[in-house]
């Protein structure tokens, strides 16, 4: 939930970094800082572009090297290790949830009905958000504890019926992922991802861990005022165990297009296994488990997931099947309905490059 405006504070919109060559990036991407936070950036083959600052009294650019914290991204690393559970033959997709995790999903839920592909596909039905859930005395959040708090909640749809996002539907996978790698969720990503992939700049934080790791892009909440911003800083506002498997992770917008590349590139599941992250759902056709599908303006189909957080992030990244990427960042997480989007600057940027 974002906060109220704590401060208000006037700035001036900060000049561009010139683009370095006439592909039209720097242009949408200057376009789309009015949709945006005090700054935006897009990183991709022919480098990283910025726009506006990194912190407001300052004039830094984005850099690739920025941290950021990647709020639903988090949703395709935890889904990895499903799907190379799955590999492995310690999960199926189409068995119901309770196979792994039995009285877990409960009350106004049946976990004999949901299967694992419906909480990875979000068509289990599950409630969206965690409402009430207790803290412990240190104020942080127990994953059992997140899940258990929504079972009372009402369904947004019965199981395989629609697709409605939630984030609780990852939070019982975070959960799933415990129990049959018998690690915390955190360590079994950096222990099947992160590490193999050499994602030294990616990170899922211990519980109470709020600090970025340096550098890193400051995280704003807020509006814009023709030319001024108004924002309050939130960068550590959030305590990440809240979010855990569903948007708790650190990373830089380089480790990203590494992260999807690879996956995109076979070398984190199997064939068979990315193909079903690639099988969408329904007639929109534009979300498979936990990748979202984005056809391109130069007749290319990017993959992906985008990602918003309170502590005032907002990013998205989008790879192709024959290596090309786009990571766009922005340090709010408001997004406005205007255009250009993130999604035109990342496919102007693919399409260019």
């Amino acid at each position: 939930m974002k906060r109220l405006i704590a401060a208000v504070c006037a700035f001036l919109l900060l000049g561009a970094v010139p683009a370095r060559a006439d592909d039209g990036v720097q242009t949408v991407l200057d376009r789309y800082l009015a949709q945006a936070g005090p700054g935006a950036a897009v990183h991709s083959g022919t480098g990283t572009r910025s726009t506006g600052t990194a912190k407001l009294r300052e004039q830094r650019a984005i850099t690739a090297a920025d941290h950021f914290r990647i709020g639903s991204q988090t949703k395709t690393f935890t889904a990895v290790v499903v799907l190379q559970l799955v590999d492995e033959g310690r999960a199926e997709l189409d068995a119901p949830v309770s196979r792994y995790l039995p009285g877990v999903v409960t009350g106004n839920y049946d976990g004999d009905v949901i299967t694992v592909r419906q909480l990875l596909q979000h068509t289990s039905g599950l409630v969206r958000d965690v409402r009430d859930a207790k803290a412990g005395p240190d104020g942080t959040y127990a994953l059992a504890e997140l899940v258990r708090s929504a079972m009372d909640e009402p369904a947004q749809n019965a199981p395989g019926a629609a697709q409605n996002y939630s984030n609780v539907g990852f939070l019982v996978l975070g959960l799933l992922v415990e129990r049959l790698t018998g690690k915390q969720a955190g360590t079994a990503i950096a222990e099947r991802v992160i590490a193999p992939l050499g994602l030294t700049e990616t990170r899922f934080p211990a519980a109470g861990d709020r600090a970025l790791k340096a550098p890193f892009l400051n995280g704003y909440l807020g509006g814009r005022l023709g030319q001024l911003f108004f924002w309050t800083e939130a960068t550590t506002a959030v305590e990440l165990s809240f979010w855990s498997t569903a948007g708790a992770m650190e990373s830089t917008v380089d480790d990203l297009q590494r992260f999807y590349r690879a996956l995109l590139g076979g070398r984190l599941v199997s064939p068979a296994a990315l193909a079903e992250m690639k099988r969408t759902f329904g007639s929109a056709d534009l979300y498979g488990l936990a990748l979202l599908k984005m056809p391109l303006s130069c007749g290319v189909t990017a993959w992906g997931h985008n990602g918003a957080l309170t502590t005032g992030h907002y990013s998205l990244t989008l790879a192709t099947d024959d290596g090309r990427f786009a990571a766009v960042v922005t340090n709010t997480n408001w997004q406005g309905s205007g255009t250009p989007s993130a999604v035109d600057v990342a496919d102007r940027a693919i399409c260019s490059g």
